[in-house]
């Protein structure tokens, strides 16, 4: 039985009104789904853009800085300036400069510089710093010694590398807190894959 010509045409503009309305829906939902961070995936990380370097500060454009309150670890997304004790820094050559919460952020982040921030790349990566365990002085990352497998639990209170500007320094922790000394050099990808709990972090 065919339908007059008309009642057809009517019968397919209600079917495109009722896609169209679904497609509104599916729209609402996908923008709630970009907003979502339980729904975004880790493949892009997006932080904020390295500090510039400030010349009013008194300090060499390739000296350690304080850390600003706000400034976030571009790997785990913490405020590195909550954990004196353990944070580190990167300074590239144009001055700017990221923050980190550990060690192994610092590590994490120089084995993929550009997967944290696009507009650098290892090799404009001027100097990095790590915290003196038992100081607190900043102390260059390549000359530091780090302690692996002790009881010095970091930020996220779990393995971490506590950092010292001498072996005696370092041996002294592993004495009282297990562990093993390693130098900068030592500190493997292999290691820091094995210690890095921020696979599945959130900005």
């Amino acid at each position: 039985m065919r339908l007059p010509g008309k009642r057809l045409s009517l019968g397919i503009a209600v079917l495109a009104i009722a896609v169209a309305a679904a497609a509104v829906v599916l729209l609402s939902h996908d923008e709630r789904a970009v907003t979502d961070p339980d729904l975004v995936t880790n493949e892009l990380c997006i932080v904020a853009p390295a500090t510039p370097y400030d010349p009013a500060s008194g300090l060499a454009m390739f000296a350690p800085r304080p850390i600003p309150v706000a400034a976030r670890c571009p790997v785990c997304g913490m405020y590195p300036a909550r954990f004196p004790r353990w944070a580190a820094q990167s300074i590239f050559r144009d001055g700017a400069a990221h923050y980190f919460d550990s060690p192994i952020d610092l590590f994490v982040f120089l084995q993929k510089v550009d997967r944290y921030d696009i507009r650098y790349a290892l090799n404009e990566v001027a100097i990095s710093f790590v915290t003196d365990f038992d100081t607190g002085q900043w102390i260059e990352a390549q000359d530091a010694f780090f302690v692996h497998g002790s009881s010095a639990f970091g930020p996220m209170r779990d393995a971490d590398l506590p950092a010292f500007a001498s072996r005696e320094a370092a041996d002294a922790l592993t004495r009282s807190r297990g562990g093993r000394v390693l130098a900068f050099t030592e500190v493997t990808p292999e290691l820091i894959q094995s210690l890095n709990r921020s696979v599945h972090h959130r900005h």
